[in-house]
């Protein structure tokens, strides 16, 4: 059985505000940074990432999926968005070129750099490629919830005509 749900998750929402901050906060940096498109790159998946936590948290109480796949959705969402920022802007730091070669052309890191930088956006990718897939599971499962509560009713009411 699936645990019931408030309408939405506010600490998601929360942690969706406060990133799309910093990533707001990153875009008044860009030109400090070692590679400026890298950062422009940070600060925009800082602002969209936010928007997107702040509206799945909105529609948190639909995705209804077993408690402990919960947690993992939830928390391979936080890691996948916060994750995605976070590597960005470290690879317009460190002026890397593993992770996207075309707005870093010119830029390379040091090897233990690049190697940093790839792993952490192989592993955000990774969360995000488990988190999506259960959210979009739990929401399909809510779905089919509210089509069978559907049938009871009228069901029920098709027997209280007969009585």
């Amino acid at each position: 059985m699936a645990a019931t749900h408030d309408a939405h998750d506010r600490p998601m929402i929360w942690l969706g505000v406060f990133l799309f901050v910093i990533g707001l906060v990153t875009g008044t940096q860009e030109r400090h940074f070692k590679n400026m498109r890298m950062g422009l790159s940070a600060h925009l998946e800082g602002v969209m990432n936010g928007m997107f936590l702040m509206a799945l948290g909105a529609i948190w109480g639909e995705v209804n999926l077993p408690p402990s796949v919960q947690r993992t959705a939830r928390w391979a969402m936080l890691y996948g968005t916060y994750g995605n920022w976070l590597f960005t802007s470290l690879g317009a730091v460190m002026g890397t070129a593993v992770a996207n070669p075309i707005l870093s052309q010119g830029h390379s890191g040091k090897p233990w750099q690049e190697r940093v930088v790839g792993l952490g956006f192989r592993s955000m990718r990774n969360s995000l490629f488990v988190g999506l897939p259960l959210v979009l599971w739990g929401l399909i499962r809510r779905r089919a919830e509210a089509r069978e509560s559907v049938r009871e009713s009228e069901d029920a009411a098709e027997q209280q005509k007969f009585r």
